[in-house]
């Protein structure tokens, strides 16, 4: 816990009540937080590094941009509820600026890279059949803390988010992370940050999240057993781990313009990874085409996470 007398000394700057109140409203990066306050980054910078000190703000690298946002946390959100009076119009409105900048950088990726997806859903059922068989299975109780392994365009958080207590998405592809972060602004899910990260060390505290997603992920995966057992690791008692992905195919074009790492995944070899993690694995449901998907489920022994497991953060 901060001592008040710090945390009240870190506000006492008008900058830095603007940039609290701003990160209160999305996760932005320092160069953005700099656009909005028409100051330069350095200076900026320097009043993130006093709020972060005082646990008002979480920093996370990504590459050479550092994003910002508010902290999670008992003290963190007594003290956000005494600042979230409306940062100044002019704020506001170069915020504004930011989002519509995001979504219509992600609509422009989105745009570019079309084609090659169009082609690839073409090989296999429809995403809405999948979508709802997973809203199916996950919703037979709630989800929970949610973290999206892989989020590619945020995919996943846009369909769960709004059921999640709260909604992580991590991928290593700088380029995915700022298409999904405009997609997620779109669909009025900013609240649902992505961070850079790699499936093989999660960004999570062990027995800390209630669902954890691979979405059409572990094909990219050179040890796909080590990425369910990295999944079991951070699932709370109870918890539940959902892969999609494809069954065993030849379509080797896949490895050359694809990048797939494996060309699908028998049930046998999944159930018997979840079974090395510890997880107990329910019957797959598959959806056949030209590229047969399949949906794994598995569990974690141990009932409901205690409330003091569901309080452990992100890292």
């Amino acid at each position: 816990m901060t001592p008040l007398a710090d945390l009240f000394r870190a506000l006492a700057d008008p900058t830095r009540l603007r940039i609290a109140q701003l990160a209160r409203n999305m996760e932005l990066t320092v160069g953005e937080l700099a656009q909005v306050l028409e100051q330069s980054q350095p200076r900026v910078s320097r009043h993130v590094r006093i709020l972060a000190e005082a646990g008002l703000l979480e920093r996370n690298k990504e590459g050479s941009w550092v994003f910002v946002r508010f902290a999670g946390g008992r003290q963190a959100e007594a003290v956000g509820a005494l600042i979230d009076a409306e940062p100044p119009v002019e704020d506001l409105e170069r915020l504004e600026a930011v989002r519509h900048a995001r979504v219509s950088a992600a609509e422009a990726y989105f745009d570019a890279h079309a084609q090659d997806w169009d082609r690839l859903r073409q090989l296999h059922v429809a995403d809405s059949e999948v979508e709802a068989a997973i809203l199916g299975l996950l919703s037979q109780r709630p989800i929970g803390r949610l973290l999206d392994v892989g989020t590619g365009t945020g995919r996943m958080l846009e369909l769960l988010g709004d059921a999640a207590a709260e909604a992580v998405g991590i991928d290593r592809s700088a380029d995915m992370l700022r298409a999904a972060r405009g997609k997620l602004e779109a669909a009025g899910l900013g609240a649902c940050p992505v961070r850079q990260g790699d499936m093989l060390t999660l960004p999570a505290d062990g027995q800390s999240i209630d669902t954890v997603v691979l979405h059409h992920v572990l094909h990219f995966a050179e040890r796909p057993g080590e990425a369910i057992k990295e999944a079991a690791r951070v699932l709370a008692p109870g918890g539940r781990l959902l892969i999609a992905d494809f069954a065993p195919h030849t379509r080797e074009e896949l490895r050359r313009e694809h990048a797939h790492v494996r060309l699908g995944f028998a049930d046998e070899a999944v159930d018997g990874w979840m079974h090395a993690a510890g997880l107990t694995a329910r019957p797959p449901v598959h959806f056949e085409g030209a590229l047969t998907v399949t949906i794994w489920l598995g569990e974690k022994p141990g009932g409901v996470a205690t409330p003091e497991d569901q309080k452990k953060d992100f890292a």
